[in-house]
């Protein structure tokens, strides 16, 4: 499991054309409609922060949890500047702790698609339903294996900024659905404008079934609600990018580790 190291630093300018706040009244929605429209909520695997600080805003008390360092000190400036009560823990979303339970656990921005071992996969539902409340309620999202293979397999993007650029290679592994992004980032010197450092990264996706996904979470003692093509209140397609999914606490005993 990759962490952002370099491209941290960059990450918000890359992603400024994500509507996040749109995601988050989505996002919120689903909370709300299944059974967590306030108390505590755990944001797993959350980088800069974005997701947290618009679910703060929305009156949850946050936790976030990630693994890149780079990510979350770029999550704490977003926090001191807010001014939201949200505590951030530098722990890696397959063996993470908390002092207590949680009305609900969220996981946006395909954080699942990066974990791309199935026991991986089983270990990070155990511990997500060990941590929820009786009756706390899971939503995560995650990229389809239509999306690797037709929108973003074998394709380069590039895009160019004044303060960065880059370059991305993906690589679609059918036999293993593992997506491969290269990252080439020209990064603009703080020291000198006119210099541009270049940096290299390698990050790696798996591609799930739904129903493989059904299947993890059963196996960590949680039920499947539901699951939507993103944004929508639809059923997935065949054609979808990107799921939403929701799963519920059902029977700690079931998936303890």
């Amino acid at each position: 499991m990759e962490t952002y190291t370099s491209f941290a630093s960059v990450y918000d300018a890359f992603m400024d054309n994500v509507p996040y706040e749109e995601w988050g009244v989505y996002l919120r929605g689903l909370l709300s409609e299944y059974g967590a429209a306030d108390g505590l909520v755990l944001d797993l695997g959350c980088g800069t922060g974005t997701m947290t600080e618009i679910l703060a805003g929305y009156g949850y008390d946050m936790i976030g949890v990630d693994n890149a360092e780079e990510m979350l000190e770029l999550a704490m400036e977003k926090k001191e500047k807010s001014g939201q009560d949200i505590l951030y823990l530098l722990q890696d979303m397959r063996e993470f702790e908390l002092y207590g339970t949680v009305r609900a656990v969220v996981s946006i921005c395909d954080s699942i698609n990066y974990i791309t071992e199935a026991e991986d996969l089983k270990r990070v539902f155990s511990l997500v339903n060990n941590y929820l409340d009786p009756g706390g309620v899971f939503i995560f999202d995650l990229n389809t294996e239509y999306k690797y293979k037709e929108i973003l397999g074998d394709r380069t993007i590039a895009e160019n900024r004044e303060e960065c650029s880059f370059i991305w290679d993906n690589y679609y592994y059918e036999e293993e659905k593992i997506n491969e992004y290269d990252l080439s980032l020209f990064i603009r010197c703080t020291e000198e404008k006119d210099l541009y450092r270049k940096y290299k990264e390698i990050h790696y996706q798996k591609a799930y079934t739904l129903e493989e996904i059904k299947h993890f979470i059963e196996r960590a003692g949680m039920e499947f609600v539901a699951a939507y093509d993103a944004f929508t209140r639809k059923p997935p397609a065949q054609e979808s990018e990107r799921l939403y999914v929701i799963a519920r606490e059902h029977g700690k005993e079931k998936g303890r580790i």
